[in-house]
């Protein structure tokens, strides 16, 4: 492990004093929506602690609009512990959802809460040990809980934009693979009065100006003194993140229910409105009253919509009738793309070779190779018959 005072950054100061600057309009997400900001002022100490605890939890793999936003919906359910001991996993899945994993934080925060109900006297711990023991609890939310909660600082609380910067800008002395790294070493040389505010400085610069993929180098105050300026790589060195079976599964459900939804979407985008339309013509007319429910009649009499969609190639005597039949149709789910001048043709195709199984095309194709067959046959007969005459004659 690294001492103290051994190693410090080039122009870190400097770097410092640029990165004030550029935070000084508080416009990045987390000034408004982070985590410090989740929370009910005007609630007890013990459920303020709570739910601090709770949005950090919820914050991991998620961004801080949509962390905001679950813990609005939790406070105004009632946020506090026994109200989530007393609430359903559906329920609580429900009020966080779409959170990351929220599946798997739904269980964490039911196991957490219980725990904190049972040895903490419905309180939170005060200290990284305790809080870091707790399910779903890591180490840069307990450094982070222990300021916002207790207003102690114990360390950096070192999130993926911190690691990320950290790395780019070369505050660390060799390249780190994992935040936990990144933290300790930042905390070798880095003075202790900045721990508590790096993270807020470092988390808005990288949600505005360094950005994970193609950063706003000519934006920021530091492309001249920073390494990476111009570069616009990724994460340096970032190891993807170890993922259990129950994460796999959170993941694999929430896409599934992103694709449910996508399909939903699109199937709703793409219905044709009802017209009435008169086969065998062009004009389009606005839609009455029609129904695709099978076996109701349209105004032929003889026709219903089932026997319709029926195979066209055994309903001969339908084909003959539909051309003068007016129909009335009412939610005609089709493709956009499906225009009725296609349908037309279509039917007007299969009436006209309903009576053979083969098109004209390969019918006419057969009669070609029939004759080319009884050609060739032909010929050779003739050349047999040839041969034998000279056979003979010789």
């Amino acid at each position: 492990m690294e001492t103290k005072g051994l190693w410090e950054p080039p122009n870190w100061k400097e770097f410092l004093v640029n990165l004030r600057i550029m935070r000084s309009n508080n416009d990045a997400p987390v000034d408004s929506m982070g985590c410090h900001m989740s929370m009910d002022e005007n609630a007890p100490p013990k459920v303020y602690r709570y739910q601090s605890l709770i949005s950090l939890m919820l914050s991991s793999q998620t961004k801080d609009q949509v962390t905001f936003a679950a813990m609005e919906r939790l406070r105004a359910r009632g946020l506090t512990i026994d109200n989530i001991l007393n609430m359903s996993d559906e329920e609580l899945g429900q009020l966080i959802y779409p959170v990351g994993f929220w599946k798997t934080k739904v269980k964490y925060i039911k196991k957490t809460t219980q725990t904190l109900k049972d040895q903490y006297n419905s309180d939170i711990p005060d200290s990284v040990e305790k809080l870091c023991k707790l399910t779903g609890v890591g180490p840069k939310m307990a450094h982070i809980c222990m300021k916002v909660a207790w207003n102690t600082v114990t360390g950096i609380g070192v999130d993926t934009h911190v690691h990320r910067i950290s790395n780019r800008i070369g505050w660390v002395k060799k390249p780190t693979t994992t935040p936990e790294d990144t933290r300790k070493a930042l905390e070798t040389w880095l003075p202790f009065e900045l721990w508590s505010e790096v993270n807020n400085l470092m988390v808005g610069f990288g949600q505005t100006i360094c950005l994970p993929i193609s950063p706003i180098c000519n934006e920021c105050l530091n492309r001249d003194i920073c390494p990476s300026s111009g570069k616009g790589r990724k994460s340096p060195n970032k190891k993807t993140p170890v993922i259990n079976n129950e994460e796999k599964e959170d993941q694999f459900d929430e896409k599934k229910d992103l694709i449910k939804k996508e399909i939903a979407t699109k199937s709703h985008t793409q219905k044709i409105m009802p017209r009435k339309c008169q086969l065998g013509g062009n004009d389009l007319e606005p839609k009455k009253n029609l129904k695709t429910n099978t076996n109701k009649e349209v105004q032929n009499p003889n026709i219903t919509i089932e026997t319709v969609e029926c195979d066209l190639q055994n309903n001969e005597k339908i084909l003959n009738t539909l051309s003068a039949a007016d129909i009335e149709m009412e939610d005609f789910k089709t493709p956009k793309q499906v225009q009725m001048r296609a349908i037309e043709s279509k039917i007007e195709n299969i009436s006209q070779n309903i009576s053979k199984n083969k098109s004209p095309l390969k019918r006419k194709s057969l009669r070609i190779k029939n004759e080319q067959k009884n050609e060739k046959i032909e010929n050779h007969g003739k050349q047999k018959t040839n041969k034998k005459s000279k056979v003979n004659s010789n």
